[in-house]
């Protein structure tokens, strides 16, 4: 029997994360890059995908590329896992972690319903819904023949449940509709995958509840009494969850969606 140590090691195995240079995409790299992963960092900036990955050969001495790329783009979206085979020599984990998010600064986005638009909401599937479905498509053949192979998505809490407009009350900030459709798609669409892929490739769901980012005082009161811990997220608290459903921690856990929310859901 394997010692916990042993089965949480990812040495040798190669972790792609899209959206790798973001808040979230970042330290989940860094989690499995201490593990003593190879990763491959995906995002739309150039310089940031460039400097996170060498920024994790330095501090941990693994393997690490970057990766520029629009997830809009579906042949460039393809073409990644063959290019991670080419600069890192294989591919074990799959983390789907670019998005739009609630942020994003999309005309007809967040705004009122009645403002959101059709080509917003397109654009939205796109990158957070369509792509995850053609970059797994393409990833599966080499998770597949892995002996590894794990998909690892991360949705949100507004992919679970509805939204509580109180907490905008008049603030600039919003909940697009497209965006919780999109990751609401993305919990149903792991659940098709993990029964498709088996036995061979693993698929799950991380979805975070709110993170704090130095959002308005007044939402981040009200987001943290409507919360049982107390508090926003960090990006710290989603490290022991995809360092867990990438490596054989969870050997047998396909299927599930993992809701680190500090209890929103609760109440």
């Amino acid at each position: 029997m394997r010692s916990i140590n042993q089965l949480m090691a990812l040495n040798g195995r190669v972790v792609l994360i899209t959206g790798g240079a973001g808040h979230i995409g970042r330290a989940m790299a860094d989690a499995v890059a201490e593990l003593g992963a190879s990763v491959a960092i995906v995002d739309i900036d150039e310089t940031s995908c460039m400097e996170t990955s060498a920024g994790l050969s330095r501090k941990y001495d693994v393997p690490s590329a970057g990766f520029a790329v629009d997830m809009a783009e579906e042949n460039d979206v393809c073409a990644l896992p063959s290019a991670v085979v080419g600069q890192l020599g294989g591919l074990d984990v799959l983390v789907n972690c670019a998005a739009f998010v609630g942020t994003t600064n999309l005309e007809g986005w967040a705004v009122p319903f009645e403002d959101q638009t059709a080509d917003t909401w397109r654009k939205a599937m796109e990158v957070n819904l369509t792509s995850v479905f053609n970059l797994s498509k393409a990833a599966a053949p080499l998770l597949k023949t892995s002996g590894h192979g794990s998909i690892i998505n991360i949705s949100s809490i507004y992919g679970v449940y509805a939204p509580d407009l109180r907490l905008y009350d008049d603030l600039s900030m919003g909940n697009p509709a497209a965006y919780a459709a999109s990751k609401g798609g993305l919990i149903q669409l792991t659940r098709w995958c993990s029964t498709v892929l088996a036995p061979d490739i693993r698929v799950n769901t991380i979805t975070p509840g709110g993170v704090f980012r130095d959002q308005d005082e007044r939402f981040v009161d009200r987001y943290v009494k409507r919360t049982p811990l107390q508090r926003m997220a960090t990006e710290e608290d989603f490290k022991g969850a995809v360092c867990y459903l990438a490596s054989d921690l969870s050997a047998y856990v396909t299927g599930q969606n993992l809701i680190i929310d500090g209890g929103w859901g609760v109440w």
